[in-house]
């Protein structure tokens, strides 16, 4: 999900990622933590829980930004709101790099298991039960809070983390544009099992989780169609993108900078015919990189 970031507040910059935090999350905040207080002896252990919450989902959302970059993409933003974060990522538009993008978000989760295991191990030993009881609920508390965001996450619902790794995955054997339509028709299913979920448990937090899940799918869904329609139309087989490989499509399919007429530079020579604009790079429709036209020669890529 993708929360506006007007309205945001700039927290911090770590290793060139910008984090906000989105206004409404002090809200939640108040209302999280006054229902957490009560069940500790002292309510700064109510404030450490919440606050270690939103610790873990940044570490969800740095292991996706740092993913992307490792493959090759781009991402320095990540957003906090109630609902949980987002990690504005751009891997390469191939299903490998998005797939790791995706997935170690959730590897985070999985990398803290062994040490809240043995947080929880050593409070049983020790006997803080007895002892030290507020943190035996708060080591209680975060270990159920780590593995409750590990499983939602992997939910097969787009577009949380689940949904995106099927996606990613489906990608391999069905291409770009349908894994995407498959991906959101599971996530219109999946948001109107949590609509139903919401009116029998008459939860107002899981309606508006339903809501954001489904009109992502349906902005996702119109996305996959206009892909569709562009895969469909006429090739070059002589020229292919130097980052997707695919090849570009036959037709006036892009715009001059300076006059705005359409045109295609490869009949062209990159050079628009209405005012004669030379363009230094060519914009790829099917993944959106922009290279010099000699670089999608394809008898140069393939050799």
């Amino acid at each position: 999900m993708t929360p506006v970031k007007q309205g945001s507040i700039r927290l911090f910059r770590l290793w060139g990622i910008e984090v906000f935090l989105h206004w409404s999350w002090f809200l939640v905040a108040i209302y999280s933590i006054s229902t957490r207080v009560p069940k500790y002896q002292s309510p700064l252990w109510g404030v450490l829980e919440y606050l270690t919450l939103f610790l873990i989902v940044l570490m969800h959302e740095f292991g996706h930004v740092t993913a992307c970059r490792r493959v090759g993409g781009q991402s320095d933003e990540i957003v906090l709101w109630p609902l949980g974060g987002v990690a504005y990522v751009a891997p390469p538009s191939r299903p490998g790099a998005t797939l790791w993008s995706i997935a170690a978000g959730p590897l985070v989760n999985v990398a803290l298991l062994p040490v809240l295991i043995g947080l929880a191990y050593l409070d049983l030993r020790a006997g803080w039960r007895q002892q030290f009881p507020d943190l035996h609920t708060f080591i209680r508390t975060v270990a159920i809070m780590n593995v409750g965001l590990l499983f939602f996450n992997l939910l097969p619902v787009y577009p949380l983390d689940g949904g995106q790794i099927l996606r990613a995955l489906l990608w391999f054997p069905f291409g770009k544009a349908r894994s995407l339509m498959i991906a959101t028709v599971v996530g219109f299913l999946g948001g109107a099992g949590l609509v139903g979920l919401a009116v029998a448990q008459s939860s107002v937090w899981i309606g508006i989780m339903a809501f954001f899940l489904l009109s992502y799918c349906w902005r996702s869904f119109q996305q996959a169609r206009a892909l569709l329609k562009v895969e469909r139309l006429p090739r070059r087989p002589e020229f292919a993108c130097p980052d997707c490989r695919s090849s570009p499509p036959t037709g006036n399919y892009w715009r001059c900078k300076q006059c705005a007429q359409p045109f295609d530079p490869f009949a062209s020579g990159a050079v628009c015919p209405q005012c004669g604009a030379v363009h230094e790079v060519t914009f790829c429709p099917d993944c959106g990189c922009a290279r010099a036209l000699r670089s999608w020669d394809k008898s140069i890529l393939d050799a």
